[in-house]
């Protein structure tokens, strides 16, 4: 085949450009373009990463590209990869993060649903367990700046799903894990911990807790 043993086309018209995008799309590659003319655009618009001039292009081939170099400058592409292949990254963690602390919170709140008379978290409890887990999650995964070592990475299939067997694998040990430990956590907790709390109590508060001056044995707060 001709495009595998391409490496320059000289002289080539705007049909040129747009057929050896189309060829090199069906034979499974992914096909990154640059120009700055309007006889560009039908090439920009048709590859899957379309790269045109800030300055010197024209709004034609802007309009038909994915990015925009400000500056005119190749080397913005090389930027432009790593920071795609750190987004792309993040967003792999923080599935990663996010799907195996919430199989986790789904099965214990099952478990204690289905085992115990009241389940280990009330629904206002999940809510506030996900917002910090969702928000602190977030931040550390989302600015975590790119490395350079990102370059050296091989390019990720356009067919490849997000979440891979290495994930997989991933989530399913952090879950059997945390589930091991919060298991025990809420069978076995008071006697690892020494705790002398009745399962049937209001709270964790002591006498010492409670007002002294509150003798009303018909309001709540003096229970």
């Amino acid at each position: 085949m001709i495009a595998e043993h391409l490496r320059v086309l000289a002289r080539s018209s705007p049909e040129d450009k747009y057929t050896l995008v189309l060829g090199l799309k069906e034979i499974g590659h992914v096909v990154a373009v640059t120009g700055d003319g309007t006889n560009d655009a039908p090439a920009l618009k048709k590859a899957h990463v379309g790269f045109s001039m800030g300055i010197a292009g024209t709004d034609v081939a802007k309009d038909a590209s994915a990015i925009i170099l400000l500056d005119d400058n190749f080397a913005s592409i090389i930027t432009a990869i790593k920071w795609g292949r750190n987004i792309y990254g993040n967003v792999r963690k923080f599935l990663q993060f996010q799907l195996a602390v919430n199989v986790v919170a789904l099965f214990i709140v099952f478990l204690g649903s289905v085992v115990m008379n009241d389940p280990p978290f009330t629904s206002v409890q999940m809510l506030w367990v996900n917002l910090i887990m969702d928000t602190c999650g977030a931040l550390a995964l989302a600015t975590e700046p790119p490395q350079e070592s990102l370059l050296k990475d091989r390019p990720h299939p356009i067919n490849e799903s997000i979440l891979n067997a290495v994930m997989y694998r991933n989530i399913v040990g952090q879950a059997i894990y945390q589930i091991g430990v919060l298991i025990t956590l809420l069978f076995f907790g008071k006697d690892l911990f020494g705790l002398t709390y009745e399962d049937s109590a209001k709270g964790f508060y002591g006498e010492s807790f409670r007002d002294p001056s509150c003798t009303d044995p018909n309001n709540p707060a003096c229970e």
